[in-house]
């Protein structure tokens, strides 16, 4: 059942303020009543008022004086001046005040309706174009790629894309989860609704709650006003949970209700919110084993679990580098040399295309946003976990950490592949990498 809006019609005319009232009433609205300007703020103070309609002619505080007072604290609260023929000029002032509207005396109730309905609508998309305003930078271009696992990624993508069905996105941090569930959000046919994101390893768990579900007034110390989560704004559209096993664990009861039911109850209320969301998660764990360790309800994976995607780490596509970085320097209108570009292509990128991206947003800035050349790229800590690299002082070349770990994993191959009789499957599962990874790391190094 859809929230009933609260109305607040204020007049000094004890019959204006009664029919007002019915009107409200009989429009599906819960009317409260003010008969002057101070009564009014008293009530925006003391309750939340979705909307207020205002007679401009009161005694001590007019209607435009009433719509100042409110505009100082409340930005977006939409207001509708009632006057009478004759003061269009009037009316136009209180549209620059920030009115959203006004009617003329005498007035039906399919006028108040209409009035009414656009307002609330105003209010709505304002919402929508602050969250849009606050939220992470949209998505640059589409999932950029052409080896042969973004490939299968992106065919997944356009599968899954047109169902309903919840989504569970898993890789390592900085592999492109939210881009990933970006994409599934513009393939859908709820493009046109909100795509919003929460990322719940930011946010405090003592407020992860009232974030997604929201809080009803006096939920709780300092709740002072209604306040509407990140499920009732997605309404319609797609919510993206990221890093979804760090939700606290009473919390993902709470959630797999709302995946159940459709139905959402803010804190602190007793109202059931039912809504319509397409939800996709996310995590940079294994979720089977969070659900393991006691981070993740079993019950929850299995339901958000409906359709997995795997995100491939870089190293494991890294024949995308190249595409990247060209897209990456474009956006900061930066080339480089084919001498920088080969270290790029070198490297192993433990963060991935986040790191990727960074790297050369900082590499721009040393080659003052002029060409990258190799000293503009100092990739730190590419041979950090796989030998001690005073042991192996024989594959440094000019101290260059992207050489080294180039001469290094020629090395490690060449062992595997002698220990494994040249068997490719056998030797990837000893370097612990993919065998589709292997492959490219012989071509790349011209490896028999």
């Amino acid at each position: 059942m859809e929230k009933q809006k609260t109305i607040l019609a204020v007049d000094d005319e004890p019959h204006m303020l009664r029919l007002l009232e019915i009107s409200l009433r009989q429009a599906g609205y819960k009317p409260v009543i003010a008969t002057n300007g101070q009564e009014a703020l008293q009530a925006i103070n003391q309750q939340t008022i979705d909307l207020v309609v205002s007679d401009l002619h009161m005694p001590s505080m007019n209607g435009l004086d009433l719509l100042k007072n409110i505009r100082r604290d409340n930005e977006n609260l939409p207001f509708i001046m009632v006057t009478a023929q004759g003061e269009i000029k009037t009316a136009v002032e209180a549209m620059k005040l920030g009115a959203s509207d006004y009617i003329l005396r005498p007035f039906d109730l399919e006028t108040l309706e209409i009035a009414i309905a656009k307002a609330l609508s105003i209010k709505q998309l304002k919402l929508e174009n602050t969250y849009l305003k606050s939220s992470a930078s949209p998505v640059d271009g589409d999932l950029i790629g052409q080896s042969a696992s973004m490939l299968a990624l992106k065919q997944l993508i356009n599968q899954v894309a047109p169902e309903r069905a919840t989504v569970l996105i898993t890789g390592e941090t900085g592999t492109g989860k939210e881009l990933v569930a970006k994409a599934i959000h513009q393939a859908s046919l709820r493009r046109n609704a909100l795509f919003v994101a929460v990322n719940c390893a930011a946010i405090p768990s003592e407020m992860l709650e009232s974030e997604l579900f929201g809080h009803e007034k006096g939920a709780f110390t300092g709740a002072q006003k209604e306040r509407i989560g990140k499920f009732e704004l997605a309404d319609g559209g797609t919510l993206f949970l990221d890093e979804v096993t760090e939700m606290p664990i009473h919390l993902q009861a709470k959630l797999l209700r709302a995946l159940q039911e459709n139905v959402i109850e803010k804190l602190g209320g007793n109202k059931l919110i039912p809504l319509d969301i397409r939800v996709i998660a996310a995590t940079n764990r294994d979720p089977l084993q969070a659900v393991k360790d006691g981070k993740l309800r079993e019950d929850l994976y299995y339901r958000l679990n409906v359709f997995n995607l795997q995100v491939p780490p870089l190293r494991e596509r890294q024949g995308d580098v190249t595409q990247l970085a060209e897209y990456f320097l474009q956006k900061n209108h930066t080339q480089i040399t084919s001498e920088a570009l080969q270290k790029l292509q070198t490297y192993t990128w433990p963060g991935n295309v986040r790191e990727l991206e960074n790297v050369l947003e900082r590499a721009a800035i040393l080659a003052n946003r002029q060409t990258i050349l190799p000293q503009h790229l100092p990739l730190e800590g590419a041979a950090k976990d796989l030998v001690d690299i005073g042991s192996q002082a024989e594959f440094l070349n000019d101290f260059s950490i992207p050489d080294a770990v180039a001469n290094i994993e020629k090395q490690l191959i060449s062992r595997a592949l002698a220990q494994t009789g040249g068997n490719k499957a056998q030797a990837s599962k000893l370097l612990e990498i993919s065998e589709r990874s292997l492959w490219n790391k012989l071509a790349l190094y011209h490896l028999k």
